[in-house]
């Protein structure tokens, strides 16, 4: 997995890309994470478009991710899932725990409005 990130109107945009399978791909990105909610950022929005294919632990991984901002008063949105992931996602029954956006207009727009 490879991911790219920026700080937008307040808000940790990530973009990921490739594979979402295990964590062990994935420290950087936790120590960025940790950092940016170390640094007092408790908005993110990941773009999930461009991800190929997630297993159980990349879930898991999300969910992880997910846990971490709200535990700080926090939220995180995913953007733009595709059909494959949406249906892993209700399968999973995890659409109603992650907030999914459609764009990253919206998901700042979305964003903005959390009381934090």
């Amino acid at each position: 997995m490879n991911y790219t990130s920026e700080v937008k109107d307040g808000i940790l945009m990530l973009k990921l890309s490739g594979d979402l399978i295990a964590i062990t791909s994935s420290l950087d990105l936790s120590v960025l994470i940790d950092d940016t909610i170390e640094d007092n950022l408790k908005l993110c929005a990941i773009d999930i478009s461009e991800i190929k294919f997630i297993n159980s632990s990349g879930l898991g991984y999300l969910i992880t991710l997910l846990t971490k901002f709200r535990n700080k008063g926090g939220e995180l949105f995913l953007i733009s899932p595709s059909e494959q992931v949406k249906k892993l996602l209700i399968i999973a029954k995890l659409n109603s725990i992650f907030n999914i956006a459609a764009n990253q207009e919206e998901a700042i727009q979305k964003l903005s409005k959390v009381i934090i």
